[in-house]
């Protein structure tokens, strides 16, 4: 569908797809489906949830050392990748800093004009990234690199 120029109905199969990889513990399928999720996001205008997914599939061909496909999302991501501590894009960075000051999701997405939604996934991907499971912990991460000033 994506390859037929229908991102929007190819959006939501590769998005069912990417919840069974997820399910099925297969991390790489798992990435590859988000690349493709980017890609369709980036055809349909979403640049912000492109970056997201984008940067989330190429966090994990990083860590399962899959350097082909990581070059190939670098590409489409075509930016500089020094990233803060725990490997953070900036954006993730932005919502650590509001997580940790205290703000809900919702408070999150109306400072930053994002969805509610797509906060919760950035906040999904900080605790992935981190190898946290709660606020309180990717907090106390947040002070412990200086990502926030206390």
């Amino acid at each position: 569908m994506l390859a037929e120029g229908d991102s929007k109905a190819a959006l939501s199969k590769l998005r069912q797809g990417w919840l069974l990889w997820k399910e099925f513990d297969a991390p790489y399928e798992g990435a590859q489906a988000r690349t493709l999720i980017g890609l369709a996001c980036r055809r349909l205008g979403d640049e912000d949830t492109a970056e997201m997914e984008l940067d989330a599939a190429r966090w994990v061909f990083r860590q399962l050392g899959a350097t082909f496909d990581l070059a190939s999302v670098d590409r489409l991501l075509r930016k500089d990748y020094s990233r803060a501590a725990g490997g953070l894009t900036g954006r993730e960075v932005e919502v650590l800093r509001l997580v940790a000051a205290g703000r809900t999701n919702k408070a999150i997405a109306s400072d930053l004009f994002l969805a509610e939604k797509t906060v919760a996934r950035h906040v999904s991907n900080i605790f992935t990234k981190l190898g946290v499971t709660s606020r309180s912990a990717a907090t106390a991460f947040a002070f412990q690199n200086e990502l926030i000033e206390t």
